[in-house]
């Protein structure tokens, strides 16, 4: 009879990673929220059986994922959620690779046009009236030549902000600030910034008639145009310059 070989054994995690994991658990387990301050260094270092050292890797590691939050003189702190230290490495992993920076654009096209006929159904005055201050923004900044980013990321938010739906609201700043960061390693350089304006408030002027067909083709039109930015870039190396990435 063969016997089959035995499975070689798992190699147990690093220390610092034990540590990160049991500094998740205990905030998960406690319900602590952000901005709670954590028990001290040696108490923390005590509990769990390990040096400070030890411990303040794992500290630093979770740091660095927007876990915790370190104030010096104060202590360690449970930081609120945020998706930027995970944008910060998708964007480095992307890289200059166009080909993944459109795939990262099309997602957005995908939910943003499939999402918008419910914005049309519940936006209200108000939310139409804050868009439409924001393109006038964009309008001045483009003529005067300047960069409107937080503007055009602000746009995509309110577009969903009507809808109540936190999740949503979140993979819309994800996708954006995710095309945006990455765009960096490139260069993308948007040559027309007065038609990325033209493009936000044509959107605006269709949700404000709840023309539903209208504000699909012009979401589609605008995506286009920045897949044309794209394009243009992969024939082209573009040093310098304005790198004007509103999107």
């Amino acid at each position: 009879m063969t016997l089959k070989s035995m499975k070689p054994l798992t190699r147990a995690p690093l220390l610092h990673v034990s540590v990160q994991e049991s500094l998740r658990a205990y905030i998960d387990d406690n319900g602590l929220a952000p901005g709670t301050l954590l028990p001290a260094e040696g108490e923390l270092a005590t509990q769990l059986g390990v040096s400070r050292n030890s411990l303040r890797e794992g500290i630093k590691a979770l740091e660095s994922l927007g876990v915790l939050e370190t104030r010096r003189g104060v202590g360690i702190f449970v930081k609120a959620f945020s998706f930027e230290p995970l944008l910060d490495n998708l964007a480095y992993g992307l890289g200059g690779a166009l080909r993944q920076i459109e795939e990262v654009l099309e997602i957005r096209r995908t939910l943003e046009v499939g999402l918008i006929g419910k914005t049309i159904d519940v936006i209200g005055e108000e939310d139409i009236a804050e868009l439409r201050a924001t393109v006038n923004r964009m309008r001045a900044h483009a003529e005067r030549g300047e960069t409107f980013a937080e503007d055009d990321q602000l746009f995509h938010r309110l577009l969903f902000r009507c809808q109540d739906n936190e999740t949503l609201v979140r993979l819309i700043d994800v996708f954006w600030l995710a095309f945006y960061k990455a765009s960096d390693f490139v260069n993308l350089e948007n040559l027309d910034p007065m038609a990325t304006w033209r493009d936000h408030a044509a959107i605006v002027d269709a949700i404000e008639t709840r023309d539903l067909a209208e504000a699909r083709r012009r979401l589609d039109r605008h995506y286009e145009g920045i897949a044309r930015v794209i394009a243009n870039n992969k024939t082209s190396s573009n040093v310098g310059g304005t790198h004007e990435k509103t999107v």
